[in-house]
């Protein structure tokens, strides 16, 4: 009697009080992560872009993915920068015709072979590689292998469009020749002719050229110094090939 009254505590109201609080904190975390994200994602398209434009120069030699991770495993990896002049032509004509028949005319993606990938996965049959030139460069410059990869494709894509606009078709081919991998450790043409036939890339013969030229899709597996039946019969095929190239091969003269 007399006391102050003891006051009322509505707990079922602080309750909904504080989780309207915590969702409240929650969204405003999830805004930041979302706005870093986006962060993230800009630099990270800005690098390839950035790159592409240094990398126009001749005297600048650019490295790939794959040299760089075999540098942060201490692999260590034999490349020696050739410039495309010293590099012999039916080399060049080999590749274009072993990997890329259309390298001279399209725009970074061959849409014919496109199409027809996206016509096979429709219909249910296995697919068939559609990479040209163009997109192998960008994806050994600025991407990854393995896993992942169709979601690599989507980057690749509008990459080699990029690339292709920026870049001549003739630096373009001395990039990737210089980049590709001619079996473990073994990037650029140079490293990979005095690997595996003791001569200069500018030294290299039609048959060799187009040994090399074959390895390419799995250099690991395929090696062009001692191949098979198979492998002997495709470079047959890039060597005839090759030798009627012409037009095709016109855009590094």
């Amino acid at each position: 009697m007399g006391g102050l009254a003891e006051p009322i505590v509505d707990h079922e109201t602080e309750k909904l009080d504080m989780a309207t609080r915590s969702r409240g904190v929650n969204r405003r975390g999830l805004k930041r992560w979302v706005r870093r994200g986006i962060v993230v994602a800009a630099v990270l398209a800005l690098i390839p872009v950035v790159l592409t434009f240094l990398y126009l120069p001749f005297f600048v030699h650019p490295v790939s993915t794959l040299m760089l991770k075999d540098l942060a495993t201490f692999s260590g990896y034999d490349r020696r920068w050739v410039s495309i002049d010293d590099v012999s032509p039916v080399l060049a004509n080999s590749v274009i015709m072993s990997e890329d028949g259309q390298f001279c005319f399209h725009r970074g993606v061959d849409l014919g072979e496109l199409r027809g990938v996206v016509d096979d996965a429709l219909a249910g049959e296995a697919t068939r590689g559609a990479s040209t030139i163009t997109m192998q460069t960008v994806k050994n410059l600025y991407l990854w292998s393995r896993p992942l990869g169709s979601v690599r494709k989507v980057v690749e894509l509008p990459l080699a469009v990029y690339f292709d606009a920026v870049m001549s078709k003739r630096r373009i081919m001395e990039i990737y020749l210089n980049i590709a991998e001619w079996g473990p450790g073994i990037y650029g043409i140079e490293a990979a002719a005095q690997h595996h036939f003791g001569v200069s890339a500018k030294q290299l013969s039609r048959r060799q050229a187009a040994l090399l030229a074959v390895s390419l899709p799995n250099p690991i597996a395929r090696n062009p110094a001692k191949p098979g039946p198979g492998l002997r019969r495709l470079a047959n095929l890039i060597e005839r090939r090759a030798g009627r190239s012409g037009a095709y091969v016109g855009c590094l003269r």
